[in-house]
């Protein structure tokens, strides 16, 4: 991405140690968590080589990126499709997919134009809109609710940890699409 070197190499790390955690939260529990644990691995690792500096990446490095997550947003939209067709619960978390899918696309065809290439302010402004709501949401997710009765609502600790995994990948987004 276009961008300051230290805070690029920083995003890095960032989305390197979420795909790391949704790494692990593939070893167990049901396969509906299992496959968006994957998908969500996806998108963090290719954000993670999305971020790294343009001087340290090779040239190729856009259009191949372009092609996994065209790949990811074929993939996305299938699933997408074929849940809200089933009325599946968990259609809106593959929409985000899909959404999250399209928008590295994007990055990644702003990429591959070269440095002296913008990407279009609307389609930018609109994709800023959607993360600054969707990292909005997700910081609530995190803060426990008080029950009823006034005290604190128990978050399970792998929950917590997949809401403060998916924040994180938020603001990684947001962060990236402002370079754009």
């Amino acid at each position: 991405m276009h961008g300051p070197a230290v805070p690029a190499w920083l995003l890095v790390v960032l989305c390197a140690v979420s795909g790391s955690s949704c790494l692990l939260r593939l070893r167990d529990g049901p396969a509906a968590d299992r496959a968006a644990a994957a998908g969500e691995a996806l998108m963090a690792f290719g954000m993670a080589a999305m971020a790294v500096p343009a001087a340290a990446g090779g040239a190729g490095r856009a259009w191949l990126l372009g092609a996994v997550f065209g790949a990811a947003t074929l993939h996305a939209l299938w699933h997408t499709g074929r849940s809200a067709w089933a009325a599946l619960p968990g259609s809106g978390h593959l929409a985000h997919h899909l959404v999250g899918s399209l928008a590295m696309l994007y990055m990644a065809l702003v990429m591959a134009g070269g440095h002296g290439s913008a990407g279009v302010p609307l389609l930018t402004g609109l994709l800023l809109l959607y993360y600054a709501g969707y990292v909005l949401l997700a910081g609530v997710r995190l803060v426990p609710a008080a029950a009823g009765h006034g005290g604190p609502v128990a978050v399970g600790r792998t929950a917590g940890l997949v809401r403060a995994c998916r924040l994180a990948m938020g603001m990684g987004m947001f962060a990236m699409l402002l370079t754009v």
